[in-house]
């Protein structure tokens, strides 16, 4: 992969008919992560770790920054973080493809200084399968 705008990391929230952009969104961070299942015991080849393979839980999560750019945008984060229901969402990584699948709004904060713009902080976990899209 060859180097990608940071810009177009984007997180997209499924609307009841297509994929939407969260508008505003300045800072992205996309983690996956797999835990391991260990398997080692007292007969354990020179008391080296052993791990069962495929075995462990998988999620992804994603945190983000911004400032919201439009109303429609502050309600579509707002009542998903809420609702504390899953929803669906799709992850564009440039140069890479698409990620999709059930997501829950763990974390929502507002901030900002009295002489600048409200800012917003989420976070996301995955609640499900994550589906990969090759980009075409």
């Amino acid at each position: 992969m060859t180097a990608q705008k940071a810009k177009d990391l984007l997180l997209k929230l499924h609307n009841g008919s297509a994929y939407e952009t969260v508008a505003g969104l300045r800072s992205k961070t996309l983690r996956f992560n797999a835990e391991t299942v260990d398997i080692t015991d007292s007969e354990s080849a020179g008391r080296w770790r052993e791990l069962l393979g495929g075995a462990g839980i998988q999620r992804a999560s994603l945190t983000a920054s911004g400032i919201f750019k439009d109303a429609a945008s502050d309600e579509t984060v707002r009542a998903a973080f809420f609702a504390g229901a899953l929803v669906s969402a799709e992850i564009v990584i440039p140069g890479f493809g698409t990620l999709t699948g059930p997501f829950q709004f763990t974390s929502l904060e507002y901030s900002g200084q009295h002489n600048g713009e409200l800012q917003f902080d989420v976070a996301l976990e995955s609640g499900g399968a994550i589906s990969f899209g090759a980009l075409s």
